[in-house]
């Protein structure tokens, strides 16, 4: 920190020609307005650890599944799975993979858009709810949405939609999303700035870039942190973010944690606070795919930093926090899949910081689209392709 500080005591005398005290009283002052981001904090970068081999074992529960994108745990071992084109399908224990159910709203299967996250209501065994997040076109192009419907013997019964990201807009990439069901019921979406429109993840008067926090029917909460701002969405919890296709509650804080996609590098671990601005695109630890300058550099006064970020990046798409005790150790740790360069990201944690990332499953050479932890402390994930496939992920035998 001492060196960058006499670097710039340096270039400011040289441009101004001032003498020392009063170079460094600029230099202060500069400091306490936060503007040059060259002596703020920085985030702790990945060190890219190599992927640990014959640490796990894989079991294939299923396979023919068309980029299957979510997973969720319905009661008697079976599993409810969506596809990217627009198909939800029932897996049961033994693999066998059910024909599409009725009642899907219509997606717009476009690029990386489709039929997106699955998450059962908390109330499941009682109201049997279930909650989809997908591409949805309509004026203007088109926006995530979330839509909900009761689980019935064929299919969804009485789907409703009950949010839609505002506005619609052009292209097919960055859609968020992931559903995360809160305690007290509320449930937060995931939402992507739709790659083209980057510049609306800082505007407030918009949905794109945003994690939202919405009630069961999707009303906007009232407390809310911008439900009395003219002007402002009161569905927003937090602002700034990119492509967030991660998110999980911590089991001990209940607090939500995200992973979001930075461009060529950047990939960001965050802990969105209420009212907070996570700062994209103006500051973000990646470049564009062209090599260029993302905005203003790493950091600006009033804009959140990462807790850890990637650089080269890992793609992160599903995660988990580890409650299970199979895996000795990796209690509260966090578990992400990656789609780039394919692996099992583990986190381990201590006082809200990364203290240690491992990897796993790089021999497999699988995108890995969501992670999820069974109730006997298993793991599946599903692998991101054509003929994609349900993973069981347990300790190697011979460890």
């Amino acid at each position: 920190m001492s060196q960058i500080k006499s670097a710039i005591l340096l270039i400011i005398r040289c441009a101004t020609g001032l003498r020392p005290k009063l170079t460094y009283l600029l230099l202060v002052a500069s400091v306490t307005a936060g503007a040059p981001s060259l002596v703020q904090a920085q985030a702790p970068r990945s060190p890219t650890p190599a992927s640990v081999k014959g640490a796990l074992g894989v079991q294939t529960i299923a396979k023919g599944l068309e980029y299957p994108w979510s997973l969720a745990f319905l009661p008697e071992k079976r599993m409810l799975v969506t596809e990217r084109p627009g198909r939800l399908r029932v897996v049961g224990p033994d693999g066998r993979v059910s024909e599409p159910l009725t009642g899907v709203p219509r997606v717009y299967a476009s690029g990386q858009g489709g039929l997106l996250d699955v998450a059962l209501s908390p109330a499941f065994d009682k109201d049997r709810l279930v909650y989809l997040s997908f591409a949805e076109s309509g004026e203007g192009g088109a926006g995530t949405a979330v839509a909900r419907g009761r689980l019935g013997e064929r299919g969804l019964e009485n789907t409703q939609v009950i949010w839609r990201q505002q506005p619609k807009v052009s292209g097919s990439n960055h859609w968020g999303s992931r559903i995360v069901f809160r305690s007290d019921g509320t449930l937060f979406v995931t939402l992507g700035e739709r790659f083209n429109h980057s510049d609306r993840a800082q505007d407030l008067s918009a949905t794109l870039g945003k994690i939202v926090r919405i009630n069961p029917d999707g009303s906007a909460p009232r407390d809310n942190p911008f439900v009395s701002r003219a002007g402002a969405g009161p569905e927003i919890w937090s602002y700034g973010h990119r492509n967030v296709q991660a998110a999980a509650l911590h089991p001990e804080t209940a607090q939500l944690w995200t992973v979001e996609h930075g461009a060529r590098g950047g990939d960001e671990l965050n802990h969105p606070e209420a009212g907070k601005n996570y700062g994209w695109p103006v500051i973000s630890y990646g470049v564009h795919y062209s090599f260029l300058k993302i905005g203003e550099g790493t950091a600006k006064q009033g804009m959140e930093q990462p807790v850890y970020y990637w650089d080269p990046v890992i793609a992160p798409s599903g995660m988990v926090f580890y409650t299970g005790d199979l895996f000795a150790g990796w209690k509260n740790n966090i578990l992400i899949g990656s789609l780039t360069p394919g692996l099992l990201v583990r986190l381990v944690m201590k006082d809200g910081k990364v203290a240690q990332e491992e990897r796993y499953l790089g021999d497999l050479e699988a995108r890995i689209r969501d992670v999820r932890q069974a109730s006997d402390g298993s793991l599946y994930l599903l692998t991101d392709a054509r003929n994609g496939q349900i993973l069981r992920i347990t300790p190697a035998a011979n460890r």
